[in-house]
């Protein structure tokens, strides 16, 4: 006579529960996932590389005339000569400053702004349709209007940069400001959480990752600004040096001006990177 099986005798055994170090791995393996390795970070540097060896041999070959564009071995000792000398140090900390400056300005008028049109529907109606308006202005082209207004000093300079500023902190702000669930709104205010508790913990909190994208952008174009103010109206600065090495044709110091341009805006936005992988830790 056959009896009914018992459930527990042949129910499959459960899988062994993960140790401490074995959870541990998984973690890491999961957060080195899409990150490339330090093998496929040196390989990236293969094409670059690669196109500077060509570039000196043309220019050892003659093939690229030393009048159009320096060899790199001719733009490394320039600039070794402009660090000892100190130009390019004293050069760079100004052009450094005018972006602080006016980027600082940019950023606090931005965020307000997306404040302000973000958590009322009446200034969003007073302030977004001529912000959108101005925003289709290339701000690069009132640079004579600005020199009209505030002369050659720093003062346009630091305006041209600042606007170009103010756009893109207050559009992604703006943006992440309309993308929070009014019921979380609605929830805090429930809770009996005044409007600046509101906008502390969270407004801002959920407008942080797209303020920290628009403050990437906006150094980008802060950058960009400085480059050209710079070479237009102005008697220092990294600019202002680039500009004096095109009339007398020292490609070599040319170079090295744009290529300084070109490593502190790679190093403000990597800050910035950096930034928002410890302020969004939570998203991870």
């Amino acid at each position: 006579m056959t009896t009914a099986a018992d459930p527990a005798a042949v129910a499959p055994p459960s899988p062994p529960s993960p140790t401490p170090a074995a959870a541990t791995r998984r973690r890491a393996d999961s957060r080195q996932n899409g990150r490339p390795s330090s093998l496929g970070r040196l390989a990236r540097l293969i094409s670059p590389l690669v196109l500077v060896g060509l570039w000196q041999l043309a220019s050892q070959t003659g093939f690229l005339p030393e009048k159009k564009l320096a060899a790199p071995s001719t733009i490394l000792s320039t600039a070794a000569d402009l660090v000892r000398e100190g130009t390019l140090g004293s050069q760079t900390l100004i052009s450094v400053q005018r972006v602080a400056i006016g980027l600082v300005i940019g950023l606090a008028v931005g965020l307000v702004l997306a404040l302000l049109a973000g958590l009322s529907q009446v200034l969003d109606l007073a302030i977004d349709p001529p912000m959108q308006a101005l925003r289709t202005l290339p701000h690069l082209g009132l640079v004579p209007l600005f020199i009209i207004w505030f002369g050659l000093g720093e003062e346009p300079k630091l305006f041209l940069i600042a606007l170009g500023v103010t756009f893109p902190i207050y559009l992604n702000t703006l943006a992440g400001i309309r993308g929070i669930d009014r019921k979380v709104l609605e929830a805090a205010d429930s809770m009996g959480l005044t409007r600046l508790q509101q906008v502390r913990y969270v407004v801002l909190p959920g407008a942080l990752p797209s303020a920290l994208t628009g403050l990437r952008q906006s150094l980008g174009v802060a950058w960009l600004t400085l480059v050209v103010a710079e070479t237009i109206a102005a008697d220092s600065g990294l600019g202002y040096m680039i500009n004096q090495a095109r009339e007398f044709g020292f490609t070599d110091v040319v170079v090295v001006g744009l290529a300084v341009y070109s490593i502190l805006g790679l190093l403000t936005d990597a800050v910035v990177r950096s930034i928002e992988r410890r302020a969004l830790a939570w998203r991870s």
